[in-house]
């Protein structure tokens, strides 16, 4: 067993398990830990405690000491020169006609490192970019292609709900999202409803996928032949999900009748065959494309690695047959910049 903290960069971060030492931590402590790429500030996001050492990714490292007054004017300083290091790189991206959109600089605590985050639908050489800004900022520089989400994640927005979008907000990492999820929850497949600022399909969609796997389950087929408690036959005419209501069609008297009733009182007798598929309309085929064409742009992003969801270093799944991952914008920026070092 291994004693741990859980420790984060940023808000909605992932989580960081980091050696406490016989410091006495404890929730929202700020600390400066030891990582990949140097000294960092972070905030504890759980009390000490045991972790069996199977579950940890990569040898623990250590939290040096609690953040002080001069750590945190220091993490300010940098975070006003990050501003300055992202209009001068905007510059000259425009100067070297780049085809890329800046999204953020970052410092790292110590100024040993300076990263700039960008999106681009193609491959960059910015090598000349590269030395452009090592010789003004005289520090290491690194470049790293993110995704749309990741985008999103940076720079934060306000989501169709009305809310602050979730992985800003809280959300530590991306999960798969399909069309299948929307369908679901019938609801539209217009992809200006299903989709979010980043223009990939909506995260929340996973939220409550789940449960309602578990409600539809339930429920009986449309036009599915039914026999209620109270002995009427009919069929299935329309369903309300969350209630677990279902309205029965039915003839009285030569008059066709509708009842709801709740799920647990009817029972399925039989199903209608299944004549020849309904019609689709022009609207709606035309949706169905474009939130497939989502879908699409979904996978591709995740089979390029490029929802990393967390700008901190750490170790990815990877198929070890595959010398290089041309999509891979970390990679790319970890190559194009080998060799720059830090000037004195």
């Amino acid at each position: 067993m291994a004693k741990v903290v859980g420790v984060h960069f940023r808000n909605a971060g992932k989580v960081y398990y980091f050696n406490p030492k016989e410091l006495e931590l404890k929730m929202m402590d700020r600390v400066i830990v030891d990582t990949e790429r140097g000294q960092e500030i972070g905030t504890v996001m759980t009390d000490p405690r045991d972790i069996d050492e199977e579950k940890l990714n990569s040898p623990l490292r250590n939290v040096l000491r609690k953040a002080t007054e001069d750590d945190e004017e220091r993490n300010r300083r940098n975070s006003e020169k990050e501003d300055e290091a992202f209009k001068k790189c905007k510059e000259l991206i425009m100067k070297h006609e780049l085809d890329m959109k800046l999204v953020g600089a970052e410092y790292t605590f110590d100024n040993g490192k300076l990263l700039f985050y960008f999106t681009s639908e193609n491959r960059v050489d910015f090598r000349e970019l590269v030395k452009d800004l090592a010789s003004h900022f005289r520090t290491r520089i690194e470049l790293r292609q993110i995704g749309v989400r990741d985008e999103t994640k940076i720079m934060g927005g306000i989501g169709i709900c009305g809310r602050e979008v979730c992985c800003k907000s809280y959300l530590s990492d991306f999960v798969p999202v399909s069309i299948k999820m929307a369908k679901n929850q019938s609801l539209s497949l217009n992809p200006t409803k299903i989709s979010g600022l980043c223009g990939r399909l909506l995260c929340c969609l996973k939220n409550e996928d789940e449960t309602y796997q578990y409600l539809n389950s339930r429920m009986p087929k449309l036009m599915d032949e039914v026999l209620t408690s109270d002995g009427i036959k009919g069929e299935v005419q329309s369903m309300n999900v969350l209630k677990q209501q279902v309205r029965v069609v039915y003839e009285e008297n030569g008059t066709r009748e509708v009842r709801d009733y709740p799920v647990e009182e009817i029972t399925v007798t039989g199903h209608k065959k299944k004549g020849q598929p309904q019609k689709q309309n022009k609207e709606d085929k035309e949706a169905e494309k474009a939130a497939e064409a989502l879908e699409a742009a979904e996978k591709k992003d995740e089979k390029s690695g490029e929802n990393g969801g967390d700008k901190k270093p750490h170790k990815k799944h990877k198929n070890k047959k595959k010398k290089k991952n041309p999509n891979n914008g970390e990679n790319r920026a970890n190559t194009e910049n080998k060799g720059e070092k830090q000037d004195s």
